[in-house]
């Protein structure tokens, strides 16, 4: 499947917000739901000044795009054990009381033929509504979740969003911005993409891609190769053959004044894996910056380990290690093309991206511009 882009080069269509409430509750509760090829992830919380604050959340993996690249559908263990992770997340909601919410779904419903029946079935048994949300939408509400870790130094920015059935690229052009105001530029983006009309400096989109290729379908692609390390470098090559027509792609892009920030489990457990810790810890991980080199050494590490080695690695364990494979594919075909001294940890993403923008339309977040 070739990768999915805007007709132009640029921006990102406008944003669908719904209303605001005629007088915004600043204690009110929010939920987001992510609900991926590999996993089932919700966040609930309320607004904490210009930040969230978390009150409960859940993570399963419910692995709802097995069998789909070879299938093209949802199978029927896969629907049945995802929809008993929604129904603890639908007890969650309800205990919480939360009224204001956006339940999504990804990549393995916009490409399973029966992603409508599945969505339905939710419905009947859960009473949740799950709405599939296009890749346009799924990169912009990474970018913003990620504004908070954009140095003022950065003029040139591509935020990654590797998924389990696709990955996102955002490069985003911030150099006409004043440097104080670069985080704020880029989480104005919540509301779309607008040069023109906005009073405030803009960031400019200068392209956006998906791939449609994800720690799980990028495994599920070269599952027939034995050899640990030909399987590795197939899938890194195989991974930057879908980024030839992403245009900064073509442009060598100096060190200096540019960043890539990172968003997944992947990215996240590299960066554990960096700082040698035994037990994951977010505090530790979150904004972390690391270089081109240091994350090529742990990605050799990874290899030197083999599958059994990675298997009792406590940050990978017996699920992961097949995908933190593919994902580290993926991130070492990103550093080829662009070699970076500031790829910065995001541990949040979509969830966080669509809190951000519900507040936001709801004008409950204070002490920004956004």
């Amino acid at each position: 499947m070739a990768p999915r882009r805007s007709k132009g080069a640029g921006a990102f269509p406008q944003a669908v917000e719904t209303p605001a409430p005629a007088r915004p509750d600043p204690d009110a509760l929010y939920a987001a739901l992510d609900l991926g090829t590999n996993s089932c992830r919700m966040l609930i919380a309320q607004p904490k000044g210009s930040g969230i604050h978390v009150v409960d959340s859940f993570s399963k993996s419910v692995q709802l795009g097995a069998g789909l690249e070879r299938t093209g559908r949802l199978s029927r263990s896969s629907m049945a054990r995802t929809i008993q992770a929604l129904r603890i997340c639908q007890q969650k909601l309800k205990r919480n009381r939360v009224r204001r919410m956006r339940l999504v779904a990804t990549e393995a419903c916009r490409r399973a033929k029966n992603a409508r029946d599945f969505i339905r079935q939710v419905k009947r048994e859960t009473g949740l509504t799950l709405e599939i949300i296009q890749p346009e939408e799924e990169a912009r509400l990474a970018v913003i979740s990620c504004a908070p870790l954009v140095s003022t130094k950065t003029e040139q920015l591509l935020v990654v969003d590797i998924g389990g059935g696709s990955t996102e690229l955002v490069w985003i052009d911030i150099s006409s911005v004043p440097r104080r105001d670069r985080p704020s530029a880029i989480m104005r983006l919540h509301n779309g993409f607008q040069l023109s009309e906005s009073p405030f400096p803009a960031a400019k989109v200068v392209d956006w891609i998906s791939v449609p290729l994800g720690v799980a379908t990028l495994r599920d692609q070269f599952n027939d190769v034995e050899d640990d390390a030909a399987r590795f470098a197939l899938m890194s090559w195989f991974f930057e053959e879908n980024l030839a027509d992403f245009a900064p792609y073509k442009n060598e892009q100096a060190r200096a004044g540019f960043q890539i920030v990172g968003t997944s489990g992947t990215v996240t457990t590299v960066a554990a894996s960096h700082l040698g810790l035994k037990r994951y810890d977010r505090t530790k991980v979150d904004g972390l910056r690391m270089t081109s080199d240091q994350i090529d050494k742990v990605i050799r590490g990874y290899l030197e380990l083999g599958p059994q080695g990675r298997r009792r690695d406590p940050r990978i364990g017996e699920d992961r290690q097949a995908l933190i494979m593919s994902g580290s594919a993926i991130l070492q075909a990103l550093l080829r093309c662009w070699p970076t001294d500031r790829l910065s940890v995001a541990d949040r993403g979509l969830r966080e991206g669509l809190l951000y923008a519900q507040m936001s339309a709801d004008g409950v977040l204070e002490d920004g511009p956004y």
